[in-house]
């Protein structure tokens, strides 16, 4: 490690840090990052916060649901703006503070990250290069967007698109492309959930779970079988196909080095 820098840059919301290979030097550049820098990734949302708004206000759509009218089958309830603007008012606000709330747990994870690493290697710089939502809804034009494990991608933007603890993760560009509301995907997917794996991954061997060679400390070893390699897609077919869709440019990819789980 003598010839590397101890930490470049902190990429906030991402799920491990890895060393980087770039794909467009020169944006990568101006964004502050370098060859044989660290990257640092933090992945913390509102915690239960959001998930309380969130099944308070669908009660809450719920009951305003015009008597005798079936019920949609999604069991979405949705809200107009001319019906209830005071209702959509309030859980718009509602789900900003969780978001707030987000940004402040990542900010201070990231500070205390530094914190540490100045205590080992003194005067360390550890920039910010790019925070980012990835479940939350933005006023964009004359409305919202929505997004649900998906992540703005306008036009310039930096995007973050996480591999597991055992892939590459990738630092992206937006192309802003109207056809998917200017947006990217926040990370392979899942193909298997986290009970699923707290059920019968206890029994499934290392090799099974995508876990061999993968370097990672955690306070709670179920955190470390719910989020193994197998529980996700393969990372580099979601990257071609958003490529290939002109919805964001690849600028640097991300080797996975090391993953604290809490």
């Amino acid at each position: 490690m003598a010839d590397w820098q101890p930490l470049a840059a902190v990429i906030i919301l991402s799920k491990c840090n890895g060393l980087i290979k770039f794909e467009n030097r020169l944006l990568a550049h101006a964004w502050g990052v370098r060859k044989g820098q660290l990257a640092f990734m933090i992945h913390s949302g509102s915690r239960n916060v959001g998930k309380f708004i969130g099944g308070m206000w669908r009660d809450k759509a719920k009951a305003t649901w015009q008597k005798g009218l079936k019920y949609p089958d999604s069991q979405i309830f949705p809200l107009s703006t001319y019906s209830h603007p005071e209702l959509v008012a309030s859980y718009l606000q509602a789900e900003a503070t969780a978001a707030n709330y987000a940004f402040v747990n990542r900010l201070l994870l990231a500070e205390l990250l530094r914190l540490r690493l100045r205590e080992v290697y003194k005067d360390v710089e550890a920039p910010l290069v790019y925070d980012l939502p990835h479940n939350i809804t933005l006023a964009e034009g004359e409305g919202w967007v929505t997004r649900k494990g998906a992540c703005p991608a306008h036009l310039g933007q930096a995007v973050i698109i996480p591999g597991s603890m055992g892939a590459y993760s990738y630092l992206m560009v937006g192309r802003g492309n109207a056809a998917f509301c200017n947006s990217a995907s926040h990370g392979a997917g899942r193909i298997r959930s986290r009970f699923d794996l707290s059920r019968k991954g206890a029994s499934q061997s290392e090799a099974e779970l995508g876990l061999t060679g993968v370097d990672c400390i955690t306070l709670r070893e179920e955190r470390r079988i719910e989020e193994a390699p197998a529980a996700y897609k393969p990372i580099q077919s979601v990257i071609d196909v958003q490529v290939e869709a002109e919805m964001v440019d690849v600028v640097a990819r991300l080797s996975p080095v090391l993953t604290f789980k809490a």
